[in-house]
């Protein structure tokens, strides 16, 4: 059961007509309590009711209450139950697909949501909550197994098997806060007909220097009735109070109004009505921003998008009278609820909602600009979940705050934090012939951010630095003999902190680097298009080395006359350079040269390794390739010849200006 029920509710608009369910005391008390908002009270009435009632339409319908009362009184378990039966027996109400898939939703149940959003979406095709409900599951999926970055935890001390949420910090330095409670040395002793609790009060907590918070308690008669009160906001000096109390009418639903008092010394004054409250309209939830110039509400008063919505009222001055309400307008509000504003001094809003995408119940939600555009954006889970998450407080400085919550069974607050993001990278450089690592070997950092830093590589060729958030790196490494080689690495996006690996693999000068990957048609030698991708990172590499000139090398296998296989390695050797020259490498950089069969290739630890019948060393001659036992491995051994590389003729070039 949920305590703040008592402010969702308010006046509470009945969705469906109520019919009469019989002449006994127990039914028109039931229903007396039902059509007041006074769910919790009005549950074992009604099950009563059930099970005196003998007419079948009216008993599903009494049923049909009762998975409604669960529901308003957020006990998704129970109202899960009662929901399937009135499914079972296809109560005439499409809405019963909807809640039901929402208990199933809020229960974890995703599949099986999904297939009764599905049929309330095919009864009612024009209602959104239909296709959201689907959305909404495959989020809080996703969201569960890919949570943000921050970390949640119970604030054991502050809840008790009652109700505690709505925090407000009631001094700069954090260390004392308000908070709504219904625990039992509250005021108001009778139990909420809503709820089965006792009617909150406003208690007070403060933190010691070694972190601990002294024992709750209430701020005292001129602030807390026999009536509801909740929901503290606090000016920037800490001196005046605003929060929401909600009064009970007998045989009526409940109406909040916002009320203010002012401290005085250690008192606070006898709280006065806000004067903009109407006896007409709930009006709840109050939040001052920082210059105390703006009030945010919560009303269902005329004008409205839907159930309850956030407005604001301005000032000139912190002294001057409140102007007109405005509605914050259908980017925030929606046909749903949204409620329990908190205004940050960056000017950043916070609410909730049960109606904007999110894991299911209330979400709580930010708006923010961006591109000079309001943007509503899910604060996702772990400070969401697939209950009730709500009334959420933030420091000015830090992404650190408290939220209410209901994912244990009562309302209760939870502290967040977002620890800050810690990115390190440990990388190896290596030689790309041998494997082997390479020592002394210069790794320089350039950050998207403009920051560079510059290491050598340890003995065993590895290197390490710390990173930043939302920063693109290219790490540079370099060696004298080898070509400059990079890796890059990016901290865009991330939402947790992370340690990057990464390999640097430098070429040797001394002798020719192969090709991979460079393919022509046969007896042809124009490039084939799979060619381009490793020709594209020559480019990149003679670019990454600008002073280096090369001669483009291609080699044949021994088949065919020496005259033609020179001419054919000559040509495609050409086909190269000319292709670097068009992606603006300078001609004066390159040279080409076909070479044919006449420098056979030498097997190397990698080729040794992949193919095990050639062993390190050996030559691929003709005569080599005739001594091979099979022909399949005798055409392995013609294709290893036939290659591109190329070799290092000079490092001193250059470049034009």
């Amino acid at each position: 059961m949920i305590k703040k029920a008592a402010f969702v509710i308010g006046i509470f608009c009945m969705l469906i007509y109520i019919p009469v369910l019989g002449q006994t005391t127990k039914s028109r008390k039931a229903l007396e309590y039902y059509a007041t908002g006074q769910y919790f009270a009005s549950i074992d009435l009604l099950r009563d009711a059930y099970g005196d009632e003998t007419d079948a339409n009216v008993k599903l319908d009494i049923t049909f209450k009762v998975a409604e009362c669960y529901r308003l009184t957020s006990q998704p378990e129970k109202a899960e139950v009662w929901y399937k039966r009135v499914v079972q027996k296809k109560f005439g109400n499409p809405l019963i697909y909807l809640y039901y898939a929402d208990a199933l939703k809020t229960n974890e149940k995703f599949d099986l949501a999904i297939e009764n959003y599905k049929e309330y979406k095919k009864l009612v095709p024009d209602d959104p909550r239909g296709e959201n409900g689907v959305k909404s599951c495959e989020l809080a999926s996703k969201w569960k197994e890919n949570p943000s970055g921050y970390k949640v935890a119970n604030m054991k001390f502050f809840n008790t098997k009652e109700s505690e949420y709505y925090p407000a910090y009631a001094n700069a330095e954090y260390t004392e806060m308000f908070f709504t409670s219904s625990r039992e040395e509250s005021t108001g002793k009778e139990k909420h007909g809503s709820t089965g609790q006792n009617f909150s009060d406003i208690y007070k907590s403060v933190q010691d220097k070694q972190g601990k918070w002294s024992t709750p308690v209430p701020l005292g008669e001129n602030i807390n009735t026999e009536y509801e009160e909740g929901g503290a906001s606090l000016s920037k000096d800490f001196n005046t109070l605003f929060f929401s109390r909600c009064e009970k009418v007998k045989k009526e639903a409940m109406g909040c109004k916002i009320f203010q008092s002012v401290r005085k010394g250690e008192e606070w004054s006898k709280a006065e009505p806000w004067k903009l409250n109407d006896d007409s309209i709930t009006v709840s939830h109050p939040t001052l921003s920082e210059n105390e110039l703006e009030l945010y509400f919560v009303s269902d008063m005329p004008g409205g998008l839907g159930g309850k919505d956030i407005w604001k009222v301005i000032r000139d001055n912190p002294s001057a009278e409140w102007g007109t309400p405005e509605n914050m307008g259908p980017v925030i509000n929606t046909p749903g609820n949204e409620m329990f504003p908190f205004i940050h001094n960056d000017g950043t809003l916070y609410f909730s909602s049960d109606y904007h995408l999110g894991m299911g119940g209330l979400d709580i939600f930010r708006a923010i600009y961006i591109n000079n555009r309001l943007e509503i954006e899910n604060m996702r889970y772990p400070v969401n979940s697939t209950y009730d998450d709500f009334a959420i407080v933030i420091e000015k400085e830090n992404e650190r705050g408290y939220f209410s919550t209901s994912r244990d069974g009562n309302d209760e607050i939870y502290s967040f934090v977002l620890p800050p993001l810690k990115f390190n990278i440990e990388g190896e450089v290596r030689n790309e012939k041998t494997d082997q690592p390479l020592a002394n070997a210069t790794v320089k950092l350039v950050g998207s951010d403009g920051m560079t830093l510059a290491s050598e590589t340890s003995a065993d060729g590895k290197f390490k630095f710390m990173l930043r958030p939302n920063t693109d790196y290219v790490f540079v490494a370099s060696k004298k003999g080898f070509l400059t080689g990079k890796a890059k690495e990016t901290t865009r996006g991330l939402v947790e902190s992370k340690e990057f690996k990464s390999e640097i693999k430098l070429s040797s000068i001394a002798e020719p680097i192969e090709l991979p990957n460079i393919f022509y048609d046969f007896a042809k030698w124009d490039l084939r298009p799979e060619s381009m991708v490793a020709l594209d990172k020559l480019v990149e590499t003679l670019n990454d080395n600008p002073t280096v000139t090369i001669e483009l090398r291609s080699h044949t296998d021994a088949r065919g006359s020496i005259e033609v296989n020179i001419d054919l390695s000559q040509k495609r050797a050409q086909s190269v350079v000319d292709f670097l020259i068009e992606k603006g490498i300078e001609p004066a950089r390159l040279r080409a040269k076909g070479y044919a069969a006449t420098m056979p290739k030498i097997v190397d630890s990698k080729l040794a390794a992949q193919y095990p019948f050639l062993k390190e060393g050996t030559e691929i001659t003709q005569s080599y390739i005739d001594s091979l036992p099979t022909e399949e491995q005798k055409e392995v051994a013609y294709q290893i010849n036939r290659r591109t590389e190329f070799q290092v003729l000079s490092t001193d070039y250059k470049p034009a200006k």
